[in-house]
């Protein structure tokens, strides 16, 4: 999602562009199917999801597709486009004024008073003009807003909650003010004002509540946007300057003093401090920061002063990027909310043919109309289209928000709830089980090549970032070896890497790639399967230039991160099985495994068959995480169910995956499960609710059980118990360990 294209000018959208269009004046599920068609009949709209929650629409357009096209779409459908904010951030959902809510219920409570007055044998009735003057306002000045909405749903052909609302209401109030007028000279009848407008204030007060604990929801986004400072300390030639942040550059030296924000990602190139990332990795403990470190901005320096220098800024910074992951997952909808769009679709019609048959049934059926109308008013006022509208969008934000909190980044909403069935992790070994920091243990030299394994060995590998490669390049530094030059040096996928050395054909790299070559490794294999028992990984170093001839081996040793065994057990305890699919020697992969308690090993495993074993895996019938940090795990990430990258890996890797661990933590990966099992789990319990409501309260209010107050109560408590059941995912904790 790109935060550019927001309300961006009235300029043909470029192909695939998404734009993000607020959407005002959606009260319930209806308008958002409503919105979603209209959007969806603009000619080259490619998809759109419209999210109640977040009343947001995003829209991805093809060629031709402009903003006023858009919009236009919107307001015939008969709701608003908000105008953009003056940055990027986005605007909190909107509050709504708390006085016609009391303003209403002043209106309201004498009329409510002869029914308490009955209850203690008292008359405190009052004359009937008196309450028609105390209803009037109430239905058509602080009621207003349900009578404009439902008259823009039914110009548009469509119907919502505001003209269930409207119609309801109306009819109590009309047939009261006829009965009044009818017996304007024979003293007060029995009227229904006080229902009409009791009614009213209990949905104004619903609204206002619902749009309370809306606001809780997106409490996530509104947290990681208040850790963006607005300036940032700039070290130039004539000293320091503060400039807004909009004004530093990639390549600013950013001077950050104890206490400060980091106002950007980059690296200290001087000082010395402890970071607190907790609101953007979930890492409860300050960090160690050094020279040549990286840090990110949001984080707060702790007591050293720090010289960074600006590698990301803007939209391009890690902040940036965990608030559009948050908001793009907030914003999709989960699959099972096609199901409540179905629904939705009808629910509006469907009851206004109950409610029509209620009146015709009652008053044909019994001849007594006013309790006909009645009966209608109370079919139209329980039900509540609004419920099964925030049932899961609001669940999603609430999940996905306590998630980002704690380090653990979901894309989109088809991920969090694939992630509840997940019942199989396969995991990648090295950066991920592993802390992706091998060091060189051991060097073992054929006879006649001692005095080259070293040096041949680092000049073939030198330049490059790989792991094992700069291992050995530490160990040629520390014992000060001349390295020879290296020409014509290329990589062999999932194999090792070739190249020219002093006029030799020299080769480096698995066993599987010595077997290839032909390489005869029978004198070392008892050294080499030794170290592997240790679960050292193996290396080869060969030269091809006349024969092949086996010059030694190089081991390395990589630890287990402090918190693999228990992410292990974790993950036992949820059910799920764990599988090591990874590229190293069977050995070392085993012990690994046995150290770990995993349930399956595959070893030897070359890049391009991890996203085969992945797709073995699925089609047995298991629900498959892949779990990876690097370039080689990324289409075994993109073939599972859910893919998990951790955000110390590449950048290739996060984009592959559905969730990203923002550190490096293997016990993250049960928390994710585990969070979007509650998740689900309240998805499933808002939506019994939301239809619960529906299917109990419509059939009574017809049958004539139901006082139209109370539906009217029943209605406005069904979004708020909804929304508030949501909530209740913020008091999830994590059970990983600490780091």
């Amino acid at each position: 999602m790109q935060a550019s294209a927001t309300l961006a000018p009235p300029v043909d959208a470029r192909p695939g562009t998404e734009f993000e269009l607020p959407i005002e004046g959606m009260t319930c599920a209806s308008c958002v199917g409503r919105v979603e068609k209209a959007l969806k009949a603009v000619p080259g709209v490619q998809d759109v999801t419209v999210n109640l929650a977040t009343e947001r629409a995003s829209v991805v357009a093809g060629p031709g597709v402009s903003l006023p096209a858009l919009t236009g779409a919107v307001e015939r459908a008969g709701y608003s486009v908000a105008q953009p904010a003056e940055d990027d951030r986005p605007a909190p959902p909107a509050s709504h004024p708390w006085w016609p809510v009391a303003l209403s219920a002043a209106f309201s409570f004498p009329l409510v008073l002869p029914m308490l007055g009955m209850l203690f044998g008292q008359d405190w009735s009052l004359n009937g003009w008196a309450q028609w003057l105390l209803a009037t306002p109430v239905q058509f000045w602080l009621g207003a807003r349900f009578y404009r909405a439902g008259w823009k749903a039914l110009r548009a052909g469509a119907g919502n909650m505001d003209l269930l609302v409207a119609l309801g209401t109306s009819a109590g109030y009309g047939l009261s003010v006829y009965l009044l007028f009818r017996h304007t000279e024979h003293g007060t009848p029995h009227l229904y004002f006080e229902a009409s407008a009791v009614i009213i204030t209990l949905v104004l007060l619903g609204k206002w509540l619902e749009a309370r604990v809306k606001r809780q929801t997106t409490a996530a986004i509104q947290a990681l946007n208040a850790l963006r400072p607005e300036v940032a300390r700039v070290r130039t030639a004539s000293g320091d300057v503060d400039r807004p942040l909009a004004q530093v550059k990639v390549g600013d030296l950013v001077v950050v003093r104890p206490g400060e924000r980091i106002p950007v990602d980059g690296t200290v190139t001087e000082g010395a401090s402890e970071v607190d990332e907790s609101l953007i990795t979930g890492e409860s403990l300050p960090v160690a920061k050094h020279p040549g470190d990286k840090v990110t901005g949001g984080a707060v320096n702790a007591e050293g002063l720090l010289l960074v220098m600006t590698t990301a800024i803007g939209a391009e910074s890690t902040l940036s990027r965990i608030v559009r992951m948050v908001e793009s997952a907030q914003a999709k909808k989960a699959p099972i909310q096609r199901m409540v769009d179905q629904v939705s679709a009808v629910f509006v019609p469907v009851v206004l043919a109950l409610a029509l048959a209620t009146l015709l049934g009652w008053g044909l059926w019994t001849g007594d109309w006013e309790r006909a109308i009645l009966n209608a008013v109370a079919v139209l006022v329980i039900a509540c289209p609004c419920a099964l509208g925030l049932a899961t969008p609001t669940a999603i934000m609430a999940g996905t928000g306590v998630a980002a909190r704690r380090g653990i980044l979901i894309k989109d909403a088809e991920a969090l709830e694939i992630a509840h069935k997940i019942d199989t992790v396969a995991f990648d070994k090295t950066g991920t089980l592993t802390q992706g920091k091998p060091t060189l243990v051991a060097l073992e030299a054929a006879a006649g090549h001692e005095a080259q394994l070293l040096p041949f060995a680092a000049a073939i590998q030198n330049g490059s970032e790989h792991p094992l490669a700069r291992a050995v390049l530490d160990v040629a530094r520390e014992r000060f070896v001349a390295v020879p030059a290296a020409h014509g040096v290329a990589a062999v996928a999932g194999r090792g890497m070739r190249a020219q050395v002093k006029g030799r054909d020299i080769h480096l790299g698995s066993t599987r790639y010595m077997n290839e070559l032909a390489v005869d490794l029978s004198a070392m294999e008892a050294a080499a399967s030794a170290l592997q028992s240790e679960g050292r990984t193996v290396s080869w170093l060969a030269d091809l230039t006349d024969a092949p001839r086996l010059m030694g081996l190089l081991a390395f040793g990589d630890e287990l991160k402090p918190t693999a065994a228990h992410a292990v057990r974790q993950l036992k305890a949820l059910g799920v099985r764990t599988v090591l699919v990874t590229g190293d020697n069977q050995g070392s992969a085993q012990a690994v495994g046995r150290a770990l308690g995993l349930d399956h090993i595959r070893a030897e495993v070359l890049p391009a068959d991890k996203a085969g074993i992945v797709a073995d895996l699925r089609r047995g019938g298991d629900r498959v995480a892949m779990v990876g940090d690097g370039i080689n795990d990324a289409p075994a990430l993109a073939a599972a169910d859910v893919g998990m990258a951790m955000s110390t890996g590449t950048d290739v890797a996060m984009h592959a995956a559905g969730i990203t661990l923002m550190r490096g933590d293997p016990s993250l990966i049960g928390d994710a499960i585990d969070i979007s099992r509650r998740t689900y789990a309240k998805i499933r319990q808002n939506l019994f609710w939301a239809f619960a409501y529906n299917v109990i309260g419509i059939p009574l209010a017809a049958l004539g059980w139901l006082n139209p107050m109370v539906a009217g109560a029943a209605m406005a408590l069904s979004s708020v118990s909804v929304i508030s059941n949501a909530l209740l995912l913020r008091r999830w904790r994590p059970t990983s360990a600490p780091s």
